[in-house]
């Protein structure tokens, strides 16, 4: 029987477009992981939606002079878009503004709210004259003094990835006019941390040493040791979801309570569109929920959010929450502030037909331990000496043989040699070796694997020579090329969590059925002889120094 899989994406800002950084952080790690469960027949709902109550929304809708509804809109339209046509699966891309999400954020706050599971807090709290508006902590900016990065924001401090309070800051100014803000009384809700830190420490430092990921752990373990404290959880903001309750009249609900609801309300969506019962992927205790998120947003998941469901009492809790660190880009940390990034949507208008080549540089290079970097070199080197040179040569090689000498019908096999046997051994265990490390959150790895099956194949028949033999052994022949096209098929299974177009590319040259899949390749025979193959195809091009020159140039324009 098949186990129930509720995987989340951490919701976009619409403040922008999507970036490298959040592909290789998220979305692709996510995607492997998505498919990987569908692939081997378990039930999968993958979830994501534009969050978009972020005070960032604000700011940017102030700097365009346009209204909020206007930015969400945009960049909404263009994260979708770009999420599809780049071929991450998800099952519901919501979004927070949707009235189901409105709805959703604001039972939950009653419902808490009626077991007392909030405090009031009269506070000072800084305020803009200038812009007679209260300063929400994205609104304020100054020196973080944990690490002295001149540029951290009041909630969170991006370049040492502590989590702040505006009061935290050395020298504040407002983000708004850039004027030193006063500070000004006002009332809000907290949701009181210090209440859950036991059952915290319990649930994830006892409970998951062994299987979450040592960065994950080290910060929550910094944080509890801090000592929680209550944490506000509405704001004195115009944009966001209503505070619904007395009291509440001109405050928002805080993005960091709202957001993660966002996963549940976007459940729900599906949930009404399909016909089905949301419940069960939020509330079974059969179901596993796993968060993929980047390390900025670790607290949020791994206690904020927990601390939230927890009081709710019906909800399950996350399995693992693997969070992956930061991708610079050529030696720089990212900026979309100073367009120091590659942006997705002009990343596939500029490379066509090429997702899979990202996708495969991305989880080559994936920064699961620590902060990596990305280079258009690296990219057009893993391009043209892996994708090109060893996965696409082999099965050029092998289709290309297999029309020469038998008009493209698989041959019947002879006796195996030793060689023969021993490759066809390493084929059959190549999908439990990647299945266990998708498992462990380790695609990099995984997806070394797959390569490295590539490279097997290419040394088969290197080694094995077929084009010599055709005339003096072609009994052979027929046995190797049976055995190199066993491999050819399954690349073509192996590959589809990482490179799902070329999959499908492959698949369709090979002519498979379903009955061809990850299971089936446990015997490392998988397609029978006398099967007819389709037509040869490449799979990938080489990409030329003067496209990556481009690239370069349009960094530093």
């Amino acid at each position: 029987m098949s186990k129930r899989h509720t995987i989340t994406a951490a919701l976009p800002y619409t403040n922008g477009p999507i970036h490298i950084g959040h592909l290789a952080g998220v979305y692709v790690p996510a995607d492997i992981y998505a498919r990987y469960l569908r692939i081997k027949g378990e039930e999968v709902l993958f979830i994501c939606g534009s969050d978009e109550h972020g005070v960032a929304i604000s700011m940017k809708a102030k700097k365009d002079g346009i209204t909020p509804k206007e930015v969400i809109d945009k960049y909404h339209n263009i994260i979708d878009k770009a999420f599809s046509d780049f071929g991450i699966s998800f099952d519901y891309y919501g979004r927070t503004s949707s009235k189901v999400h409105h709805e959703a954020a604001q039972e939950f706050f009653k419902t808490i709210h009626e077991k007392d599971g909030f405090e009031t807090q009269t506070t000072d709290q800084f305020y803009d004259a200038k812009e007679d508006q209260f300063l929400a902590d994205r609104y304020v900016v100054g020196t973080c003094p944990k690490c002295s990065n001149p540029e951290a924001y009041g909630d969170q401090c991006e370049s040492c990835g502590s989590s702040l309070n505006a009061n935290d800051l050395i020298d504040p100014k407002s983000a708004i006019s850039g004027e030193t803000p006063s500070l000004k009384t006002t009332k809000h809700w907290y949701l009181p941390l210090d209440r859950y830190e036991t059952f915290l420490r319990s649930w994830i430092l006892e409970g998951h040493q062994n299987d979450w990921k040592p960065n994950v752990l080290g910060q929550v373990k910094s944080w509890l040791d801090d000592g929680l404290k209550p944490r506000a959880v509405t704001r004195d903001l115009s944009w966001g979801i209503p505070v619904p309750v007395d009291g509440g009249e001109n405050k928002v609900l805080y993005v960091w309570f709202d957001a993660p609801i966002g996963y549940i309300s976007a459940t729900k969506e599906w949930a009404a569109k399909e016909g089905k019962d949301w419940a069960p992927y939020w509330k079974d205790e059969n179901t596993e929920l796993v968060h993929f998120i980047g390390k900025d947003n670790i607290v949020f998941h791994c206690i904020i959010f927990p601390a939230v469901l927890k009081a709710m009492g019906s909800y399950i809790l996350p399995k693992n929450v693997p969070a992956n660190e930061f991708l610079n880009l050529e030696g720089q940390k990212l900026s979309t502030s100073k367009n120091w990034a590659v942006w997705l949507h002009e990343y596939l208008e500029d490379f066509p037909n090429k997702q899979d080549v990202m996708r495969y540089v991305l989880t080559a290079n994936a920064p699961e331990t620590k902060d990596n970097d990305f280079t258009w070199h690296d990219f057009q080197t893993r391009n043209n000496s892996e994708l090109v040179a060893i996965f696409g040569n082999f099965i050029n090689r092998v289709m290309v043989l297999i029309k020469k000498y038998y008009e493209s019908v698989v041959p019947e096999p002879n006796e195996y040699s030793p060689v023969d046997t021993e490759t066809l051994k390493t084929l059959a265990a190549t999908p439990l070796k990647i299945g266990k490390l998708i498992g462990q959150y380790k695609f990099r790895a995984a997806c070394q694997e797959m390569m490295q099956l590539a490279r097997l194949g290419n040394k088969y028949l290197a080694d094995e020579e077929p084009w010599k033999l055709i005339k003096t052994n072609p009994e052979r022949v027929a046995t190797i090329m049976h055995t190199a096209l066993q491999i050819a098929a399954g690349l073509a299974i192996l590959s589809e969590p990482f490179l799902p177009h070329t999959a499908q590319k492959l698949r369709e040259m090979l002519k498979l059925d379903k009955a061809v899949c990850w299971d089936s390749l446990k015997d490392g025979i998988s397609v029978k002889s006398k099967h007819t193959l389709g037509e040869p195809d490449l799979l990938f091009e080489k990409i030329e120094d003067e496209e990556i020159a481009a690239q370069l140039e349009k960094l530093t324009a």
